[in-house]
């Protein structure tokens, strides 16, 4: 579950707090119709990401790598005429006066677009896990697929979260205040879109390795792919500024009163608004704290247990049952002629004198092995709960099928076997 709500934490977060200052500003600035319309083209895009998601996975109609090239082309450019057309509503009198209403409708729908190309592009894989999942899982009624799904479900609900308070909170910020922090904030993204524009561009080959620009554009994707998570601590810092804007100004407000219900509906406004920017800190921190805690605890790596050794009788890897009778995994190794070093697990199935037999990989996840945890055998990349009585048959996340023969209270899995699959194994 934890796995699962990182991995919806990190995809969506940058998208979370751009649409939250974009919709929060667009709301305060250009009225109820402004914000309708970016709301509108922001819900688009979540209907786009969902037949994105679709697509990408029922058929093979997508080349991910060239619609992103322009996604982030388009949202570039999105980006710089919303820069340009803020400073112009902001200092040109026009734009203030007889042309206001027109330039809201431009800016607003200019904000839903970047709204609705951030989502698109951070929404499609996430939206496709349930779907990836039964590949491995086989069935949407399991325990774990429940728990996964969960987790992802949890890690939207505080990305929804964190775009509700980046809105509310720009919302309640003054038209310069918030063009400010809108501006840092949509130059982190920016960059943030610069650098993937980049990698996507050396890896369609826009950019051939015998260019002038290649080494140099190579230096930075390869720097900014490393250090990514700057991108998204920038922008948590943006939204953990506005609270404490909204701080400042709650506390150093002196709008005058006429009556005492006039006083308290001015203490109920910043009230909600404290509570509203109280969110955002909350959000930010939380948002922190999964990078810096619960991942690298979801993403822990996992010790697979000592291969055991394993006699060779007849030209068959020997493996005697009260070697493997005690109902735990145990894992056998073997070097091919060719010096691979192959690997084959054993677990007596429960509540049966039969043995779940076969390498200790997959067709999907390859050899990244099977570990034992709590009297479950778990695949180590995508944590699959394996059913130990499938374990032998073909599909899903199971390990690969050997052929083998029980005989003389012993099981025989032929050299030949662990030879014709070492490929599996990169080592």
């Amino acid at each position: 579950m934890l796995k699962y709500f990182t991995m919806t934490v990190g995809a969506v977060i940058a998208a979370a707090v751009v649409v939250g200052l974009l919709r929060g500003y667009v709301r305060a600035v250009c009225g109820r119709l402004g914000g309708i319309i970016a709301g509108c083209l922001t819900g688009l895009g979540i209907v786009g990401a969902g037949v994105m998601a679709f697509m990408k996975n029922a058929t093979k109609k997508i080349d991910t790598s060239q619609w992103n090239y322009y996604i982030f082309i388009i949202s570039l450019a999105v980006l710089v005429l919303l820069i340009i057309a803020g400073i112009l509503r902001l200092t040109v009198p026009v734009f203030k006066g007889k042309l206001k209403k027109p330039a809201d409708i431009v800016f607003s729908a200019a904000a839903g677009v970047e709204c609705f190309l951030a989502i698109f592009y951070a929404l499609p894989d996430v939206l496709a896990y349930p779907y990836t999942l039964l590949l491995t899982e086989q069935t949407a009624l399991s325990t774990e697929y429940l728990f996964k799904m969960i987790g992802m479900v949890l890690g939207l609900i505080v990305m929804l979260l964190t775009e509700a308070a980046a809105n509310r909170g720009l919302q309640r910020l003054g038209p310069v205040q918030g063009f400010i922090v809108l501006c840092t904030g949509g130059l982190i993204y920016g960059l943030r879109v610069t650098a993937l524009l980049l990698k996507v561009m050396l890896s369609k080959h826009y950019i051939l390795p015998n260019s002038s620009a290649y080494k140099p554009v190579f230096d930075i994707v390869k720097a900014t792919s490393n250090n990514d998570i700057w991108f998204i601590y920038g922008l948590l810092a943006v939204l953990a500024a506005v609270p404490v804007i909204i701080w400042i100004k709650s506390f150093r407000q002196k709008e005058p009163y006429s009556n005492p219900a006039e006083k308290r509906k001015i203490k109920k406004k910043w009230k909600v608004s404290r509570r509203w920017a109280d969110l955002g800190v909350f959000c930010a921190v939380f948002t922190v704290l999964n990078f810096l805690v619960i991942e690298p605890y979801a993403n822990r790596p996992v010790e697979l247990s000592p291969v055991e050794d394993v006699s060779i009788v007849d030209n068959c890897l020997y493996i005697p049952f009260g070697a493997v009778d005690d109902g735990h995994l145990h894992r056998f190794g073997y070097t091919t002629p060719n010096g691979r070093h192959t690997r084959l697990i054993v677990i007596k199935k429960p509540n049966s004198s039969g043995y779940g037999i076969g390498l200790d990989a997959c067709d999907i996840c390859g050899e990244t092995g099977y570990f034992e945890r709590d009297g479950q055998v778990v695949c180590k990349m995508c944590d699959v709960v394996m059913n130990i009585n499938t374990i032998g048959f073909p599909g899903g996340c199971n390990p690969k099928v050997v052929e083998y023969t029980v005989k003389d209270s012993a099981i025989w899995v032929p050299v030949e076997q662990m030879i014709d699959n070492e490929a599996v194994f990169k080592s």
